[in-house]
């Protein structure tokens, strides 16, 4: 037969001989077909089912070798096949005569080392002779070992995507990958997954369940580098190593005597890169033997190095995210432990006490143990203590530093106004022992730039500051000190405003003879300004006094300034004029000629002058624009003294009125200004003139003066609740007495 060009000529199935008859021609056409197809065909004849002919896929899939022959019963030749079942398979058809097809059958050929396992699709035929009768069994099969093995291979990979998509911790996602490998190869293979640091320069264990541990933890954080075995090559490299043979391998030179240990002869590593090219790790595949990869080997390194690179990636993804949510939460606890120490720091305006609750807000969250320290009058003074015992607490409260002393740590911050840290105990003397201290942070309170103060952490035990802590105590110190510093501000303006205030007001009351004086003040807002509201009582010649009473209009500086004029002109003049328009008149002559930067708000007044007669009081009153005095009888009633007058500081003219009226024993005067009738209840309902003139009315037994305002402040109470009042209040009550003040003295 001629052969065509390009044609591979048919492969030749042996044969045991055989007489020429139409069955053996068919035979002959089949082994004809077979020969030249990677299928398995093998002939059997007679019950013992001799091989009579077959392909030499069919002897490569048996073992080849010895096993490559013919005229040999097929159990003798495969003897494995009969524990198996396969013989007893091939009786049956023979037998009966009916055909028997087989799928995915899984047989192990061979024994021992050599045995391995495959995987067939097959069909046992009956071989009839011309009349019909069984003579023995033809068996035609494809191998599908390579199909089940890319079966498994899928499925194995799915089940490991699976548990990357549902976050598998890392260590079992690697641990399932490698023990995956290794069964899924057809010769022994141990893996080992190697993990980079982030800095790519050293390798850290990930997985390896077959290695031994030594081998596990010899190499764990080995560097990366070119000659570092074959994975730290590898990662060095950002290529495959192939290293077929350790023990001739100059890679392995300081690694040999390990590998020997564990019985290691050949090492396959792979680089597992990230999407940017960055190292993640290394992926290696060893065996016991020395051994080169197939091409089945590289493809199968590849698919797991790149399954790999996947689950570090979402593990360090995952990582990434938790570390997020970590210091966003460490952010929010910081910023709430800030905010709560902070109102605590701000929760009363004074110094000592916040910088006390400073102390307090430090332990335990920063230091188990805190002192604060502050300059007074040149000296130290330690104001508070905070520690987890009773005992311990004490111990440091009884120590107090030395101002300027080079050897203890809160002078030097106070001297230099810069936090000291030291992970031992302060020098200097101190209880340092017995607290058991073994580290401090000393942070300066600072005013402006200047020290005036420290507190002081200390640690014990294993405690120790981190930057972390180190920051969050300065941030902590800053807002106390600043706390501080505001408390101590608002304790000067405060005094200061009440100076002032007192300056203003009579210090203390005179002796009016024939009259029972009482007043009332409450300047609004926190007493930080001085009040805008101001009276005066004082004497004038002939056994007249002179009385006033008024509102400035706006506080603060500018409204002392206008009082102290009114006032001082008011004493200066009325001496000197006959009477009260007069004095007014002077009054807001002075007030229009001030200079402009002493205020050019107007002033309300009530001014008067009452003479002592032996049936009362006879007075002489003006009002020049302020709320009208009201006259109480001891019988409840209460008249309005209307003298009409415009403002002062406004115009040249005032146009007063004076009017005269007699206030016999028991009788009153009062005199208010508007934050009375104007003070409002939480509804905003102002108390108005006609309450206070129905509080007026109402008082009680013997009208004395303080009688009088007591039962007005008290009507004033009820209607506002109690609440803060947005205007000054002042009040100044006169009640004739009589030449010898019976009705006072009676009260």
């Amino acid at each position: 037969m001629k052969r065509v060009p390009g044609r591979r000529a048919p492969e030749p199935v042996r044969t045991a001989g055989g007489r020429a008859d139409a069955p053996a021609e068919a035979e002959r056409d089949l082994r004809a077909l077979f020969g030249q197809s990677t299928a398995v065909f093998a002939s059997l004849a007679g019950p013992a089912h001799m091989v009579q002919a077959a392909n030499e896929a069919f002897f490569a899939a048996i073992g080849g070798g010895e096993r490559a022959r013919t005229g040999v019963p097929i159990g003798q030749l495969v003897p494995e096949l009969a524990e198996q079942g396969f013989i007893a398979l091939l009786d049956q058809v023979y037998r009966t005569g009916e055909a028997h097809t087989g799928r995915d059958a899984r047989v192990v050929l061979g024994r021992g080392a050599q045995a391995r396992e495959a995987f067939f699709d097959f069909t046992y035929e009956p071989r009839l002779d011309a009349g019909g009768n069984t003579v023995g069994v033809r068996l035609i099969g494809v191998e599908t070992t390579q199909a089940k093995q890319a079966q498994r291979l899928t499925a194995e990979h799915r089940a490991l995507l699976e548990q990357i998509a549902r976050q598998a911790p890392l260590t079992e996602v690697l641990e399932g990958m490698a023990r995956a490998i290794e069964n899924l190869a057809p010769e022994e293979v141990l893996v080992s997954v190697l993990l980079a640091d982030p800095d790519g320069r050293h390798l850290r264990h990930g997985a390896a369940p077959s290695l031994p541990d030594f081998y596990n933890q010899a190499i764990d954080g080995i560097a990366t580098g070119e000659g570092v075995g074959s994975c730290g090559t590898a990662a060095h490299r950002r290529s495959s190593v192939i290293v077929t043979d350790i023990a001739t391998d100059p890679f392995w030179d300081d690694f040999r005597d390990l590998a020997s240990k564990a019985r290691l002869a050949a090492c396959w590593s792979t680089p597992v890169l990230a999407r940017n090219g960055s190292l993640l790790g290394t992926f290696a595949m060893y065996h016991r033997t020395p051994r080169a990869p197939q091409e089945v080997d590289l493809a199968l390194a590849q698919i797991f190095a790149g399954t790999a690179a996947l689950a570090i990636e979402r593990h360090r993804a995952e990582q990434a995210r938790r570390a997020a949510e970590a210091r966003e939460k460490a952010a929010r606890d910081d910023l709430a432990f800030l905010l709560e120490a902070g109102t605590s720091l701000t929760a009363d305006l004074d110094a000592t006490q916040a910088l006390r609750r400073l102390a307090a807000a430090c332990t335990p969250k920063l230091a188990p143990l805190c002192a604060v320290d502050v300059v007074k009058n040149g000296r130290l003074r330690r104001i508070a203590a905070t520690a987890p015992t009773r005992h311990e607490r004490d111990l440091l409260a009884s120590h107090v530093p030395v101002h300027g002393a080079a050897d203890d740590a809160v002078a030097r911050v106070l001297a230099g106004a810069t936090s000291e840290v030291a992970r031992r105990a302060p020098t200097g003397p101190g209880p340092w022992h017995d607290l058991g201290v073994t580290g401090y942070l000393c942070i300066p309170l600072l005013d402006r730039g200047r020290a005036f103060g420290a507190v002081t952490l200390l640690s014990t035990g294993t405690h120790a500051f981190d930057g972390h802590t180190v920051a969050l105590a300065e941030e902590l110190a800053r807002r106390a000190a600043s706390a501080a510093r505001n408390a101590l501000q608002y304790t000067h303006r405060h005094a200061l405003a009440r100076d002032l205030q007192a300056g203003l007001l009579l210090p203390e009351l005179p002796e009016v003879p024939g009259t029972d004086v009482a007043t009332y003040y409450h300047p609004a807002g926190e007493g930080l300004d001085v009040g805008g509201d101001f009276y005066d009582v004082f004497p004038l010649e002939d056994g007249r006094w002179a009385f006033l009473l008024g509102d400035v209009c706006g506080r603060g500086a500018r409204a002392a300034t206008t009082t102290a004029l009114v006032r001082n002109t008011a004493r200066a003049v009325a001496p000197l004029l006959p009477g009260p328009e007069d004095v007014v008149t002077a009054v807001n002559r002075a007030l229009t000629n001030r200079p402009a930067g002493h205020g050019t708000g107007f002033v309300t007044l009530v001014y008067g002058q009452l003479t002592p007669t032996p049936d009362g009081l006879d007075v002489e009153i003006v009002r020049a624009g302020h709320p009208p005095p009201l006259h109480l009888t001891p019988g409840g009633t209460v008249r309005t003294v209307d003298a009409p007058g415009l403002l002062l500081g406004v115009t040249a003219r005032t146009d007063v009125t004076a009017r005269r009226l007699r206030l016999r024993p028991g009788e009153s005067l009062l005199l208010h200004t508007d934050g009375i009738t104007e003070a409002r209840a939480p509804g905003g309902d102002l108390f108005g003139d006609h309450r206070l003139t129905a509080a007026v009315a109402s008082v009680a037994g013997p009208p004395t003066a303080r009688r009088v305002i007591d039962t007005v402040i008290e009507a004033l109470r009820a209607h506002t609740g109690g609440q803060d009042i947005d205007d000054d209040q002042a009040v100044l009550v006169l009640t004739a007495t009589g030449p010898t003040g019976e009705e006072g003295a009676r009260a």
